[in-house]
């Protein structure tokens, strides 16, 4: 199964994050290593832009020898129609770059759940009830093939599957749910206060691994959150 990081220098809130540091490893690099340790996964793609603030990333994937695809900036949509185009897969995973802590055990279990039953999506945000930061999507390729030349909406192209998800009615889609609903609490990157936080988590963490239920407890005691 391939997985796609979708990834971006230019973010509004925190600008850089993907490459920001956290331990001498950073966010992107992070991501990266938790994505290879799913069974299921066996190639990785960063898909960023073309654009002249992406050529960090290019040159950090070029370093650490990740595979990667430049495409435009804004049409995310077009970016991974042309990659799973250019791969000839059947299906993918998009991952998000701002999600350092993703547990490899939740990406297995949503291609498991893919491969049991032919959906067109199989996801765990369509409501969310994991926290922020561990999104998964596991999307069949043919679904983009055959809608890209219907994406026309500005927010559908900078987001892959919104089109679908304000369509649900017309595809097959399965979401998969946290007990209890654990929603509100955010593991992701998206400003500095996230950060902060991520760099606090990473350095408490007692665990040898990162996957949800560690972090929780990590989470738990560091944030008071019940």
């Amino acid at each position: 199964m391939l997985c796609i990081i979708q990834a971006r220098h230019s973010s509004k809130r925190l600008p850089g994050k993907v490459l920001k540091k956290i331990y001498n490893v950073n966010v992107l690099e992070r991501v990266f290593n938790q994505v290879k340790k799913a069974s299921l996964i066996d190639n990785i793609i960063v898909a960023t832009s073309n654009h002249m603030s992406d050529k960090k990333i290019v040159k950090f994937c070029k370093k650490k020898n990740i595979s990667f695809f430049c495409g435009t900036l804004n049409n995310v949509f077009k970016r991974f129609y042309l990659i799973i185009k250019d791969q000839n897969c059947s299906s993918f995973v998009r991952i998000s770059a701002d999600s350092p802590f993703i547990d490899p055990q939740l990406i297995n279990k949503a291609i498991n759940i893919f491969n049991k039953k032919k959906y067109d999506i199989v996801t765990n945000v369509f409501p969310r009830t994991y926290p922020k930061g561990f999104s998964v999507e596991v999307i069949r390729s043919d679904l983009i093939l055959n809608s890209f030349s219907n994406i026309k909406n500005k927010m559908h192209q900078e987001h892959l599957t919104s089109f679908f998800y304000k369509n649900f009615k017309k595809y097959r889609i399965k979401n998969f749910y946290n007990k209890p609903d654990q929603s509100n609490l955010n593991f992701s990157i998206d400003d500095k206060n996230d950060f902060i936080r991520a760099k606090k988590i990473i350095k408490f963490h007692k665990y040898k691994n990162y996957n949800l239920e560690s972090l929780l407890k990590t989470y738990k005691s560091l944030f008071d959150e019940k």
